[in-house]
């Protein structure tokens, strides 16, 4: 059995293990890796795969996509001159934090009859090199993309900040998620999906614990 699949289900087995309320999704973050490193997962049926960059996915996903039940999530920073792009090639946006993007990616829908999920991005540590609104933005903006923008919404996402704190983040976001009536979370990485779940995120996106360090 290729060791990718035997992380893929050794997380599987630790996320069992904290028997969570709702099912989680695992997005496996294959940035920068080749087809071939992935397709293990491919061929087994795995379904969420995440990317960071445009270009890159539309070359590494178009074709595969046409013959595999694939739900591709933008994980990464998306620019707005990207973003029509980025809606003809991912299924999720988990990066969704202005609205010039809401407004680009909503007439995208309209004109093409393609609808996405999406996860606003919330700037939780107020970092200035981390996209992201802060706080007191979320709940105007997510009232814009919901009734002005009609975007499908799941819920919120965040990348905390590495200073051993994750816990108090997540459960900031998840208490604002519950407030806005929200029922999908998008936190947790590699080290710290499970204080991610038990924070009640339903979406993880793990990438080297999967696929290895990156070169």
């Amino acid at each position: 059995m290729s060791s990718i699949i035997e992380r893929l289900d050794k997380i599987k087995l630790n996320i069992n293990s904290k028997k969570p309320q709702k099912a989680i999704n695992i997005v496996a973050v294959s940035k920068t890796f080749s087809l071939d490193h992935i397709k293990p997962l491919i061929k087994v049926g795995h379904e969420h795969f995440g990317e960071n960059k445009v270009q890159e996915a539309i070359s590494k996903w178009q074709d595969v996509k046409k013959h595999n039940k694939i739900n591709l999530h933008m994980v990464g920073k998306l620019q707005s001159n990207k973003a029509k792009s980025a809606a003809g090639i991912f299924d999720y946006i988990h990066s969704l934090d202005s609205q010039k993007l809401a407004d680009i990616l909503s007439s995208y829908e309209k004109d093409n009859n393609k609808f996405l999920k999406y996860f606003i991005q919330v700037n939780i540590a107020y970092e200035t090199q981390k996209s992201g609104l802060p706080i007191n933005e979320v709940e105007s903006f997510y009232n814009y993309c919901k009734i002005e923008k009609n975007l499908d919404i799941l819920g919120l996402m965040i990348i905390p900040p590495n200073d051993g704190n994750s816990s108090k983040y997540f459960k900031t976001l998840s208490e604002l998620n519950v407030s806005l009536g929200l029922k999908d979370l998008s936190m947790g990485m590699s080290a710290d999906y499970l204080e991610a779940i038990n924070h009640g995120s339903t979406y993880v996106r793990i990438g080297s614990s999967i696929f290895g360090k990156r070169l």
